[in-house]
């Protein structure tokens, strides 16, 4: 270890949702969130993301038409073990049938327990889309289900759904994704039935269950290839949404049946049935 790592300290005004999902999006390493920000660290300097942080809030203020504060405050400090404090900082969380813990914490006997080792990466189920999509997962996945996680990041939706007793395919178009899937799978005893770098155009399979928890335009984009997946009478869910693109989501889904709507701060995870 390194005698020295960095720490930056991030707050930011308004909009948190939003710079965590920039973060994910752009950090080699994970990050921990506090009430009104982000702590990042590194053996490296974060100069760069500062740099990214400022252009992304600029971009944000522009779009919004709002003034959004963003403070930044880089500190060079003794090496310690701040993996484990990292570690120690990730919060079992309880997600209606599931409870979510890493390894270092013991399982809920009472709930259904998901094994994630966020270590250094994004994806335990914190983030209100990542919540929502299980609380969906939780109530419409049946035993014996064929579900289809498209941009299954993590793996943490497709392992609730394989904890409920579902045979799972699963895909994503970045290859470190697929990876960290098949590891977290295999921390809790499981095993994709089949899961490729890629995407959900041209499958022969269809499916009782598709999970989609991307950013809207995607799943605009991608609306034809999802309703192919579907088999009649199949349970759609779409994560992922901020409030104010929910109705341009739905319009590409206009032959399917809203089911539900799950809303958690400005996010929305809508609920569609495949009609016959």
């Amino acid at each position: 270890m390194q005698e020295h790592y960095f720490e930056l300290s991030i707050t930011v005004s308004s909009h948190h949702s939003l710079f965590s999902d920039f973060l994910a999006d752009t950090l080699p390493v994970g990050f921990e969130e506090t009430d009104n920000g982000f702590i990042v660290r590194s053996e490296d300097e974060l100069d760069t993301i500062v740099w990214g942080l400022e252009q992304f809030t600029e971009a944000l203020q522009k779009a919004l038409g709002e003034v959004i504060e963003l403070e930044c405050e880089q500190k060079k400090l003794q090496s310690s073990d701040w993996v484990a404090s990292y570690q120690q900082s990730i919060e079992p969380l309880a997600i209606d049938k599931f409870y979510i813990h890493p390894t270092w914490n013991e399982p809920n006997p009472e709930l259904i327990n998901i094994v994630i080792d966020p270590a250094l990466a994004f994806g335990t189920g914190h983030h209100p889309t990542t919540a929502s999509a299980l609380k969906a997962i939780s109530h419409y996945v049946k035993e014996g289900d064929a579900v289809l996680d498209v941009g299954c990041g993590s793996g943490i939706l497709a392992i609730g759904a394989m904890k409920l007793g579902a045979v799972v395919d699963a895909c994503d178009t970045d290859p470190i994704s697929v990876e960290n899937a098949i590891t977290n799978a295999k921390l809790n005893d499981l095993t994709f039935s089949n899961i490729w770098e890629g995407s959900s155009s041209n499958l022969e399979k269809q499916y009782d269950f598709v999970v989609a928890n991307i950013v809207a335009d995607v799943l605009t984009f991608i609306a034809n290839d999802l309703k192919k997946a579907m088999k009649d009478d199949a349970i759609l869910v779409l994560s992922g949404i901020l409030d104010k693109y929910e109705k341009k989501v739905l319009s590409f889904y206009k032959d399917c049946e809203l089911v539900e709507k799950i809303a958690q701060d400005e996010w929305v995870t809508l609920i569609l049935r495949k009609q016959k």
